[in-house]
């Protein structure tokens, strides 16, 4: 097997334990780090095959080491290890070509996994982070991510049973301008143009905004 690893955590017990597993199974542990400067150092030097890190270390957390692994073209493939369930630490990890993000609690049952995955070039995220983020945003319509944050503010203060005028005073713009962007805001939600149309969805969706 002999694949080359590099693992990272400022956890010295996690650090020493998945350590030992994955000497155990045949893994060839090149590096490890207490610190993300000292880990992304070691990637730099030793370009290991893989380089598992912890998500929140000193200096460097395992999303800004994979950052720097994506700018500078580092052939490493990163997977992050975290107790973290965060959609926007989830969505960074994927923009920055993670290979792996799996949680702490799962990390001895699921990181062989997670390691021939990555070696395959096929991203791997723990089941349970994906049933959570299910879970946790709650079937949120899709046409949301269409909106600007002025206009989720507004979608939000009509759902307030707020009326133009109010919206207008509370975000210090014109009435016609709230008026401009409530028809922005319709065309965007495919809703008919019927005045109770816009008040009726922000009702509808009030927990999403």
């Amino acid at each position: 097997m002999n694949t080359s690893i590099v693992i990272a955590d400022d956890h010295p017990i996690m650090l020493r334990g998945l350590s030992s597993f994955l000497t155990s199974k045949g893994f060839n542990i090149i590096g490890s780090a207490e610190d993300g400067n000292t880990a992304y150092n070691l990637i730099v030097k030793l370009k290991p095959e893989i380089a598992i890190l912890d998500i929140r270390m000193p200096h460097k957390t395992g999303l800004e080491i994979a950052e720097a692994c994506k700018k500078n073209n580092l052939p490493t493939k990163i997977i992050i290890i975290t107790f973290d369930k965060e959609e926007e630490l989830y969505d960074q990890a994927k923009e920055f070509n993670v290979y792996g993000y799996i949680l702490k609690e799962f990390a001895v049952e699921e990181i062989e996994t997670c390691i021939e995955h990555a070696l395959n070039n096929k991203p791997y995220f723990s089941e349970e982070i994906a049933q959570y983020l299910k879970y946790s945003t709650n079937h949120k319509p899709a046409e949301i991510e269409l909106l600007t944050k002025t206009e989720l503010k507004i979608v939000k203060l009509i759902s307030e049973t707020k009326t133009s005028n109010d919206i207008a005073q509370e975000l210090s713009i014109s009435i016609r301008t709230v008026d401009k962007h409530r028809s922005n805001i319709v065309a965007k939600l495919n809703l008919d143009n019927k005045p109770t149309s816009l008040s009726i969805w922000a009702n509808n969706n009030r927990e999403h905004l």
